[in-house]
């Protein structure tokens, strides 16, 4: 049997992940996009609470023509600040979520990423790649270096 029924998001989210202020442009979250291959970045206020994500859809999103603007101006929607255009009512994830809700979660939100949240404060990222990677691992009899210890507690129980 996988083991991967024993895995919850702490044994494969990434931790402390990259974050950006809310009043940082929508051109510097582009930057970051593009510097880190990400789809999304959270946005977090000083003490580290999330406030959402701001991902490339978000961007795009921006930049849809209406009939009063045909051609959005380029620079002006770029100097805006991410908090104009994030998402801020966000599907989080708690570091002991059974890794198994995370995956239905993925499949019927289709998004591709859910923030970590412990106490209100931003922990972590658990995405798409990091439940396929548990799968395969569990699959071949093996772990990930941050579940060793936690699932070796659970099998034992």
């Amino acid at each position: 049997m996988y083991n991967f029924v024993f895995y919850q998001v702490v044994d494969v989210m990434t931790p402390d992940p990259i974050t950006i202020g809310p009043e940082v442009t929508i051109e510097e979250a582009e930057s970051v996009f593009e510097k880190h291959d990400f789809n999304g970045l959270p946005v977090v206020g000083p003490d580290g609470a999330l406030l959402g994500m701001v991902t490339k859809l978000d961007v795009l999103r921006a930049f849809n023509f209406t009939d009063r603007n045909i051609v959005p101006p380029y620079g002006q929607i770029m100097g805006q600040p991410v908090s104009v255009v994030m998402t801020e009512c966000l599907k989080v994830v708690e570091p002991e979520t059974p890794l198994t809700r995370v995956l239905y979660d993925l499949v019927e939100t289709r998004l591709k990423s859910f923030p970590v949240v412990e106490a209100g404060r931003l922990v972590g990222i658990v995405a798409r790649e990091d439940v396929l990677r548990a799968l395969r691992l569990t699959a071949k009899g093996q772990r990930s270096s941050r579940s060793a210890n936690h699932l070796g507690e659970a099998e034992s129980s």
